[in-house]
């Protein structure tokens, strides 16, 4: 067990971004949302590394998933 809170504010963001990949991916696999989802996602991401980080998270999980 971990206590998220002793972690930075950017390694909690990653988290997250890797949280809102997963379940993107999860969505669009259950046909409840379209592909454009990623790309709305990622172009509400103003820094280019987290964009970057959420993009590859995406790809990860959309590997894992079979889509």
């Amino acid at each position: 067990m971990h206590n998220l809170t002793l972690l930075s504010d950017a390694e909690r963001n990653r988290i997250e971004l890797d949280k809102q990949a997963a379940y993107a991916v999860w969505q669009v696999k259950q046909a409840k949302v379209g592909y454009e989802v990623f790309a709305e996602i990622a172009n509400k991401i103003d820094d280019d590394d987290e964009r970057e980080f959420f993009e590859q998270a995406v790809m990860k999980y959309k590997q894992q998933m079979g889509l």
